[in-house]
């Protein structure tokens, strides 16, 4: 999956999306990736989080639940 391609397709349509890799979380051995999907194509300036453990995993929850709001991402 190309994240750059799926950002900039997200950005295209007004949504503002956010990575996350915390340091402290990482060495505590928790979930430590973040994506935050916020914007006014999301209804009610709704704001879509998933915390995981890879990027990978984040874009698996983030991306169908974006989708589900009728965005077009490309990846």
């Amino acid at each position: 999956m190309d994240v750059v391609r799926v950002m900039e397709s997200l950005a295209e349509q007004g949504v503002t999306v956010l990575f996350k890799a915390d340091a402290e979380r990482m060495r505590d051995a928790m979930k430590p990736w973040t994506v935050v999907a916020s914007g006014a194509p999301l209804r009610d300036d709704l704001l879509v989080r998933v915390d995981a453990v890879s990027l990978e995993a984040c874009l698996e929850v983030c991306l169908p639940r974006l989708r589900e709001f009728g965005l077009v991402i490309h990846d």
